[in-house]
């Protein structure tokens, strides 16, 4: 059993993508803000995260600079996990803007993250989201403590959060094979 700190990625700037007119995917390139980096800063100090034997994130921008100042301020080593990413909610890659993506997310959020029955979405489904995401933290169980930086709606995979601000550390107690936990979908 290992205990996990959730720690979602800092405050991003997404002026870098909106002056390139980045869509879908090209989104997750965007780095921290100033404001991202003081608070990723301000979590890195809390003594919980002192005896972290690694540091687990998400291959997005916003959550390798997160894990980049974390370890640099408490020389933890950092394991990159490509399926540790967020909830992708265009399949398709290819959303334009945010408010198309904040359509799938309430289409996700009133479906309560499953499909309907025989039919098909461009969300990745809860399911989807938290197999892989627990096979990432499966590996990782018989740790004593891990750092794991991420995004929102992965990490509420692991344990029931309402909601995370960025830079937030939730302790979460890990095993295999744990029952999932209740989702929130608001």
């Amino acid at each position: 059993m290992a205990l996990f700190y959730l720690i979602r990625h800092g405050q991003p700037d997404y002026s870098g993508c909106d002056e390139r007119k980045y869509k879908g995917h090209g989104r997750d390139l965007a780095p921290l803000s100033e404001k991202g980096i003081e608070q990723v800063i301000e979590t890195s100090k809390d003594a919980r995260l002192k005896d972290a034997q690694l540091i687990v994130c998400s291959p997005y921008t916003r959550a390798m600079q997160t894990a980049s100042i974390i370890s640099k301020q408490l020389s933890i080593d950092i394991k990159v996990e490509m399926d540790l990413h967020e909830w992708m909610p265009d399949l398709t890659f290819t959303y334009d803007n945010l408010d198309e993506c904040l359509e799938l997310t309430n289409d996700y959020n009133k479906c309560h993250g499953e499909y309907p029955k025989d039919e098909e979405k461009r969300w990745e489904s809860l399911s989807h989201l938290r197999n892989r995401v627990r096979a990432v933290a499966d590996k990782y169980a018989s740790y004593d403590k891990v750092i794991i930086v991420g995004h929102g709606m992965a990490l509420k995979t692991l344990t029931y959060i309402e909601h995370m601000t960025p830079a937030e550390i939730v302790e979460c107690t890990y095993e295999l094979n744990q029952p999932n936990c209740i989702v929130s979908f608001t």
